[in-house]
């Protein structure tokens, strides 16, 4: 499959409404759709291409599964929010999170395909390489220069950063796989990647 094609960034992100549904699907729904984030006379734009879903105290690969704490509260806030973390003492992961206030739940924006802002992407993350701009989360996040600074920040409201839909959307082949990187939790199918896109962390 070709990378998918450019695309027009829409006026209005995604509305709360979207956010406020089942994890997996939200997970599934958020593949094709456009990753923006702004920051001084910078605009950074990416396709989403992978995506993981995490549920509450179902799930006990999630950050939600022991209940509420000081860490994973915007997992129990209002939907449509930024959930960021820090892993491994070096990285920051983006999730957005899903259900409605109370529940826990969040998909991990995994990689994107860049479209706008490429060179500035490409400082950031300090390679030449597009394909190993954004495919992976660490990477995601380095090139999109998303640190915890955003980790509650409301999705819905079009300001530094937010998801758009794609205005000139495709037929993606959706494929679905146990999540990665992780030791408990192993048997839901809960990874999703747009099948044969380059930009993908792992076929």
């Amino acid at each position: 499959m070709r990378p998918l094609s450019s695309v027009e960034s829409p006026s209005a992100p995604l509305a709360r409404s979207f956010y406020e549904r089942n994890t997996v699907l939200v997970a599934k729904e958020l593949l094709g759709k456009l990753l923006v984030r702004r920051f001084g006379s910078a605009v950074l734009e990416g396709i989403i291409v992978e995506t993981e879903a995490y549920g509450g105290k179902d799930d006990p690969a999630s950050h939600a599964y022991r209940g509420p704490t000081r860490r994973n509260r915007v997992m129990y806030g209002p939907p449509g929010h930024a959930y960021i973390y820090f892993i491994y003492g070096m990285h920051n992961c983006l999730n957005v999170k899903t259900k409605p206030t109370g529940q826990g739940g969040a998909v991990l924006i995994r990689a994107a395909q860049p479209i706008t802002g490429i060179e500035k992407m490409k400082k950031e993350r300090r390679t030449e390489r597009i394909n190993d701009l954004a495919n992976g989360p660490a990477k995601l996040t380095q090139a999109f220069a998303v640190t915890r600074a955003l980790n509650g920040h409301d999705l819905t409201l079009g300001r530094k950063l937010f998801i758009a839909a794609n205005a000139k959307p495709e037929q993606l082949e959706i494929v679905s796989t146990r999540r990665i990187g992780i030791s408990v939790g192993i048997e839901k199918p809960w990874r999703f990647f747009i099948g044969g896109n380059p930009f993908v962390s792992k076929q």
